[in-house]
């Protein structure tokens, strides 16, 4: 009669908990750090800690089968992030970042009130997929 062999494996599992916790943020001055962080990600969500409007935005997101990158922003080092972001996310210099800011793409998206509307439209999931937040 023959054995059998139990064999297990173990992985170094992450709780849920963990996994959505935001990045952390070491700025360099120059804006770097900031843009390599939108630039990687296909959608990335900048606010403020324990905003409810970027708590919104991340469980549409979520909801949606789209696993944005957060970074939440301490006040100490809000000034310097928001002149980071006026440098990278604002094209022809004519719009103002505000938090919570969506950048898809690697581009400003706008904020809460922007991703809402073209959600409701439909053309929210279609943009998503362009830019490869969306295989579905």
């Amino acid at each position: 009669m023959q054995g059998t062999i139990s064999c297990t494996r173990h992985y170094p599992m992450i709780p849920a908990a963990e996994s959505l916790r935001p990045m952390p943020l070491r700025t360099q001055g120059d804006g770097e750090s900031v843009r390599t962080l939108v630039e990687e990600n296909a959608v990335m969500v900048i606010g403020r800690k324990g905003c409810c409007m970027c708590l919104v935005v991340k469980r549409l997101f979520f909801g949606l089968g789209v696993n944005p990158a957060v970074l939440d922003i301490d006040e100490k080092m809000e000034v310097e992030v928001m002149n980071e972001l006026e440098k990278i996310g604002v094209q022809g210099g004519r719009e103002t970042v505000m938090l919570p800011a969506v950048y898809i793409g690697g581009r400003l998206f706008g904020g809460l009130d922007r991703v809402m509307a073209t959600h409701i439209s439909g053309e929210l999931v279609p943009i998503l997929k362009e830019v490869g937040a969306l295989w579905l």
